[in-house]
């Protein structure tokens, strides 16, 4: 038999009137409950509410797969250097965006002739506009490539040997002004590394690109910037992280050596020039206690987070990319270090004058530490 229906006097719970009073409780909940709904978004509105976020994470990138050899990036850079102050003048990263907006982003396909053309055909009078008018992804590529390598090339001023005397002059160029992270005249090697399996703490992928060499080696400033981190973390063990002044560009160097990572002169908030010591190659990390060797292999982790929005900066949305052919193309261009005997300490050689840095930086040598 169904209990809802039937003789009402076997089921008094189903018969009962309710109290006044209860009634009245029951009506407030009632309309308290309609008023609450009143107040949240109908369907139709959190929908909104969802595009407009859709539409706020699409103002940013939130991915670059950064695969440009380093034979394309040489390639491109002296096509620029080239034809600076002349008309037309070839801009590197426009040049590799078309490439890569051609390529669909994979420069395992890179032909120099391809560039070659693409130099050709502007020389004899096209725009760059009407080259990439039928390219839909390229505005992602000269936006994403731009991030990587916006603060590389430029006009700087530094110092070279006097052809007679041998002393330092100072002279303006414009072209790299980006450094390889491991100082001149110290070896060390690498492969490609990127994405590989680590596992202390948890089960991860490896962000960033290993140069395997002595402890001690002078570690280089890539690109000018300022002390972001300094200390010590548990993965990365005695580590430094220089921002861009464009804030763009993460610069991460871990493992540092035990006992003398940095050089003395940096701090938190300190400015430091492309092609300056920042500190010593070594193997500390894996662990909890500071000042300890957990790493097999000296090393040097470079990693290089790119930043489109503050909130990518840490957390889930961070991007790293690989570093393997960046690191080949700026082998190119290694500062030379040389060591105080007293300290122990070492610094470059030739100062240089970058003017992305505000109000200018400290020279970096030995007479003034």
């Amino acid at each position: 038999m169904n209990h809802f229906t039937g003789n009402k006097s076997k089921h008094p719970i189903l018969t009962f009137i309710l109290p006044p009073a209860l009634l009245l409780l029951l009506l407030i909940i009632l309309l308290s409950a309609r008023s609450c709904s009143l107040h949240q978004p109908s369907a139709s509105s959190q929908s909104a509410v969802s595009e407009s976020a859709k539409e706020k994470d699409s103002d940013y990138i939130q991915w670059v797969d950064f695969k440009i050899t380093a034979e394309a990036m040489t390639d491109a850079l002296h096509y620029d250097v080239r034809s600076y102050e002349n008309s037309p003048h070839y801009n590197w990263i426009d040049l590799l965006a078309w490439l890569g907006a051609r390529y669909g982003g994979d420069f395992s396909q890179y032909q120099k002739s391809d560039m070659d053309t693409l130099v050709q055909t502007l020389a004899d009078g096209a725009s760059l506009e009407d080259l990439v008018q039928d390219m839909k992804y390229y505005p992602y590529y000269r936006e994403a490539y731009e991030a990587v390598l916006g603060g590389m090339v430029g006009v700087y001023e530094i110092q070279i040997p006097d052809e007679t005397t041998q002393e330092p002059i100072w002279v303006t160029k414009y072209g790299l002004k980006a450094f390889s992270p491991i100082a001149l005249y110290f070896p060390y090697q690498h492969y490609d590394d990127f994405g590989a399996s680590r596992s202390y703490g948890f089960k991860r992928e490896h962000l960033g690109h290993d140069l395997m060499g002595q402890v001690g080696t002078p570690i280089i400033a890539v690109e000018s910037g300022y002390v972001e981190a300094i200390g010590w973390n548990q993965y990365g063990g005695w580590r430094l992280g220089i921002r861009s002044f464009d804030r763009k560009r993460y610069y991460y160097y871990a493992h540092l050596r035990k006992n003398y990572p940095y050089h003395k002169s940096l701090e938190q908030g300190s400015y430091v020039q492309a092609g300056d010591v920042i500190g010593y190659l070594g193997r500390t990390g894996y662990s909890r206690t500071e000042n300890t060797n957990n790493i097999e292999e000296p090393h040097l982790h470079f990693g290089l987070q790119l930043i489109f929005d503050e909130s990518q900066k840490d957390g889930n949305n961070e991007i790293w990319i690989d570093c393997y052919e960046l690191t080949k193309f700026l082998y190119a261009n290694r500062s030379e270090t040389i060591r105080d005997p007293e300290t122990k300490e070492y610094y470059r050689v030739w100062q240089m004058k970058d003017p992305v840095i505000p109000d200018g930086a400290t020279p970096q040598s030995i007479s003034h530490p």
